[in-house]
């Protein structure tokens, strides 16, 4: 689809919902319009193509406002959400020397969505199926990552697959900059992606942000603090948590070169990896 048809599933689902814009931005996956309905400030997001964030709607809608924002409502790629204010996200916080506090608000975050429906509510997909990325990399001639690296945490990642437990319907991308402030409801996550999963991989992207202070993320002190800091506010296995924090970080970065990326010698997610592989064999909970 093109930016125009984009441009008019706006104008449509406007007049639709009723919605009065006020003014319209553009990322690169989606057209966000911010306005009023009635009273009630409002967000209009049109997705421009079909692929993850389509049936967004869905997802926001199973999760019924439990640490997410509300949904009023949805069809294929448009989705009419709350205006949350002011809308600050949590990145603001981890650079500010308050990383200990942000991941406090990660961890409430979790906790809240965690209240949600079970995995057997809705139709997402698995942890494993998007594993299926470490097969399709290795079956390319791409050298950006070590085939070492890309190899153990292909491993890992089956492993803790195979030994998941209490698998249920995950944000899948829950990292500081989808974490907002409302000076009504506090901190509210945006923008799920709808993977069904145990808990622990749900906290992958978080030890993986934010991406505006990576000598922050990859520090081996602040990984440690960071897993022994939420594995117990959430009551989780701190070492698995790890675990899925090392093979997620290297399938983070296969999925860069899946989108045309490239990926620089000094990458922070590469970093990320090589520094948890490196914590593997010494880490104890």
């Amino acid at each position: 689809m093109s930016d125009e048809d984009a441009q008019e599933r706006l104008v449509e689902r406007a007049g639709a919902w009723r919605v009065v814009v006020d003014e319209v931005f553009e990322t690169v996956t989606s057209l966000v319009a911010y306005g009023r309905c009635g009273s009630r400030a409002v967000v209009l997001k049109i997705v421009k193509q079909q692929g993850d964030e389509w049936e967004s709607g869905d997802v926001l809608k199973a999760f019924d406002a439990n640490g997410m924002v509300r949904t009023y409502e949805h069809v294929p790629g448009a989705i009419l959400m709350e205006r949350l204010s002011p809308g600050n996200s949590l990145v603001d916080l981890a650079i500010s020397d308050r990383d200990e506090e942000a991941t406090a608000v990660v961890a409430a975050v979790i906790d809240a969505i965690a209240t949600s429906r079970d995995a057997g509510s809705h139709a997402c997909p698995t942890v494993q199926d998007w594993g299926r990325g470490f097969d399709k990399y290795l079956a390319t001639a791409d050298e950006s990552i070590s085939r070492d690296l890309v190899s153990e945490a292909h491993h890992m990642f089956e492993e803790l697959c195979q030994s998941m437990s209490n698998a249920r319907l995950l944000h899948g991308d829950l990292q500081h900059s989808n974490i907002l402030f409302d000076e009504e409801r506090g901190w509210v996550a945006i923008d799920p992606k709808g993977v069904i999963g145990e808990i622990e991989y749900e906290i992958g992207a978080a030890l993986r942000n934010p991406r505006e202070a990576p000598l922050v993320f990859t520090s081996p002190a602040t990984i440690e603090r960071r897993i022994r800091q939420l594995s117990n506010a959430l009551e989780l296995e701190p070492r698995r948590v790890l675990n899925w924090a090392f093979a997620q970080a290297v399938l983070s970065a296969i999925w860069v070169i899946e989108d045309g990326g490239q990926l620089e010698a000094n990458d922070p997610t590469i970093a990320l990896a090589e520094t948890t592989r490196r914590m593997l064999p010494s880490f104890s909970p």
